[in-house]
């Protein structure tokens, strides 16, 4: 599809937004998905999942399947998990250990490193070339204990999209070394996947919509900031001197709450108090609907107690969100209104957040 770059910018450049239609347009959705996720970097898992020889774990980038896995020399692995034959995928399970990949529709089998290793009936077709048949590679790497996957085998390194982020979570008091494995909670939302981004973006809302956050961090314009970094955009957060409500306990060696997303569609959140961060992506599954998680990670040190009460504040917090967004969409979608109006001083984030989906957009 052809896209009016220059309407889109001259829009962006009076403070309008790109237009509702692209909202609920399945022609811009299949774009984004080639253009924007199907070429970026996708956090999937933890290092730990895959820390010995034979491990793996299942998972998905850009609606892609991927199997990662720890090859017998160490290597670390990401396969896209759809087998060379009929495309069936390779793996079921969301995780385990094995030595070989076996197909479990024809007993393809395929080593750990993706090459193909076996055909049933092989020895039967003499122009079968199997060294061109194994499984396609993507791209691993690791942050910390975090394990991204690129669907291309040869993108540009993670760190160049990581940017300043792990400077910045360490300078708020997250020392990775020291963080361990909560759980994963998922979640659904009946809206676009960029609503849903933009909402995150702005704390505009904040003093409306989510009275118990304001509570506890003070959302003043002059004391709530927004930057826009490279690859990513953040809010930093501090907690107010006097607490209208002890919505959890907020002392402790993380003096304030930094809030970040990472082009196009990861969130990494740390809220004030004990150490603790949230990371997890928002996947766009049709025009109307996004699916996410997040994997929930605290200090070592860390009580239950504390951990029981943060949550409760994120879960909160997370379900006015999902009311804010799904309203949006209505409307968005509804074609009563060509496009929004931002507020650049205080919505400067979703800006350039839609400034570089056009720009990716355009891209071929």
């Amino acid at each position: 599809m052809t896209i009016d770059a220059a309407a889109c910018t001259a829009a962006l450049d009076r403070g309008e937004t790109l237009p509702w239609s692209w909202y609920s347009d399945p022609a811009i959705a299949a774009l984004e998905q080639e253009r924007l996720f199907r070429r970026s970097w996708h956090y999937v898992g933890r290092t730990a999942q895959v820390a010995e020889p034979g491990q793996f774990f299942t998972c998905e980038a850009a609606g892609v399947p991927v199997v990662v896995t720890r090859d017998r020399t160490g290597t670390l692995n990401a396969l896209v998990n759809v087998c060379r034959h009929r495309g069936a995928q390779v793996v079921h399970e969301d995780c385990g250990s094995r030595k070989t990949l076996r197909c479990f529709y024809h007993a393809w089998t395929y080593g750990l490193d993706g090459s193909l290793r076996k055909v049933p009936r092989g020895d039967r077709e003499p122009s079968l070339d199997t060294t061109a048949l194994g499984l396609h590679r993507a791209s691993a790497d690791t942050w910390g204990p975090f394990v991204f996957v690129h669907l291309d085998p040869q993108p540009a390194p993670l760190a160049d999209t990581l940017g300043d982020l792990p400077a910045l979570l360490a300078d708020g008091g997250i020392d990775l070394t020291r963080m361990r494995f909560h759980s994963r909670v998922h979640y659904t939302i009946e809206a676009n996947w960029k609503v849903a981004v933009e909402n995150y973006l702005e704390c505009y809302h904040c003093p409306v919509a989510h009275p118990g956050f304001s509570d506890v961090v003070d959302v003043s314009p002059d004391a709530y900031t927004l930057e826009v970094r490279p690859t990513f955009a953040t809010h930093h957060g501090t907690v107010r001197a006097t607490p209208r409500k002890t919505q959890y306990p907020v002392n402790g060696p993380v003096p304030a709450g930094q809030y970040h997303l990472l082009w196009p569609s990861l969130k990494a959140n740390v809220h004030p108090g004990q150490p603790n961060l949230s990371l997890g992506p928002l996947h766009p599954t049709a025009p109307d609907r996004t699916t996410g998680y997040l994997d929930y990670f605290f200090g070592n040190d860390v009580d239950q107690d504390w951990i029981t009460a943060m949550l409760a504040f994120d879960n909160q917090v997370g379900a006015q969100d999902t009311d804010l967004v799904e309203s949006v969409h209505r409307g968005a979608a509804s074609g009563a209104v060509e496009r929004g109006r931002l507020l650049r001083n205080s919505e400067h984030t979703i800006e350039a957040f839609q400034r570089h989906v056009l720009n990716r957009l355009q891209e071929t």
